[in-house]
């Protein structure tokens, strides 16, 4: 993945995750949070950015991007709210990550799917993108104990003489009416076992998945880092390298004695830092050098 943090390119996944990290340490600072104006606070963000990157950006593109980045979380946040909602009430038993990214991608703003995870983890636990689900509404029994539209009394409905009397049904005994709540709770019971044994199986499957996503990613960001130091090495060496050059080549015919003196100590010390197979070139070049500026 190429990295372009020194000319203010493309954000990587590494900048973005210390610049919120940034944004936590210093908004979220006990001492100075309640204190401190919002220009303050980009100031002291973009100094730790730069001091732990190393990064040429700007205040104004720290500010953009987190704009943009906050707008992302906060979208995301809303949709973890409703998948975690629809799980609580049971109206949908499936797991909240798949549901979330199914509420983040039907927002209709271009993007399919939540990527920000690493980022969303540095946030998560402050205020603004913390998770307050809701609890299911409970709905009372609304039916009536009892019946109170017909009278049983027989002051108020006489019976008339011409009607044949019904028998009532014979009311079923205590054994098999608990017998019968028996046989109900256990078919109950084995469904409710099979549903949790489902959706035990299904989050298995999806903490798997979601921990291989994690995994690989955790792999780009060391590659990302490791890419990151040797570019710095071999530009430190390659800026060594040219001062060496410059030094080895330098005309001192026209200093003073002391000036010539600080060169040459500058030189031998350039000489038995580049070693002994390097040695013999570089006395070359400095004595054509010198040739030619007696020329």
């Amino acid at each position: 993945m190429a990295f372009s943090q020194e000319t203010g390119g493309v954000w990587s996944i590494m900048e973005d995750v210390l610049l919120c990290e940034c944004w936590v340490q210093i908004s979220h600072d006990p001492i100075s949070d309640n204190e401190m104006k919002f220009s303050q606070m980009w100031k002291k963000i973009l100094h730790e950015f730069v001091e732990r990157s190393g990064s040429t950006r700007t205040e104004s593109a720290l500010s953009s991007r987190w704009k943009l980045l906050n707008k992302e979380l906060g979208k995301w946040r809303d949709a973890l709210t409703k998948a975690m909602n629809n799980h609580a009430s049971r109206e949908n038993l499936s797991d909240e990550i798949v549901q979330a990214q199914m509420f983040y991608g039907a927002t209709g703003l271009g993007k399919k799917s939540f990527t920000h995870t690493q980022c969303w983890e540095v946030v998560k636990h402050y205020k603004i993108f913390s998770i307050i689900p809701t609890a299911p509404t409970v709905v009372l029994n609304e039916t009536p104990l009892h019946d109170s539209q017909a009278s049983d009394s027989p002051m108020e409905s006489p019976m008339s003489e011409d009607l044949p009397i019904q028998k009532e049904p014979r009311p079923m005994g205590r054994k098999a009416a608990r017998a019968k709540r028996g046989v109900n709770s256990t078919s109950n019971t084995s469904k409710f076992l099979e549903e949790i044994a489902r959706q035990s199986a299904l989050r298995i499957e999806i903490d798997k998945k979601v921990h291989e996503d994690d995994r690989a990613m955790a792999i780009e960001f060391a590659k990302e880092r490791e890419y990151i130091r040797k570019e710095r090495e071999y530009r430190r060496k390659e800026n060594e390298e040219k001062k060496d050059r410059e030094t080895m080549a330098m005309d001192t015919s026209h200093m003073s004695p002391e000036t010539k003196q600080y060169w040459k100590l500058e030189r031998k010390a350039i000489m038995r830092r580049k070693g002994s197979w390097q040695l013999l070139e570089v006395e070359l070049t400095f004595c054509k050098g010198r040739h030619y500026s007696r020329e």
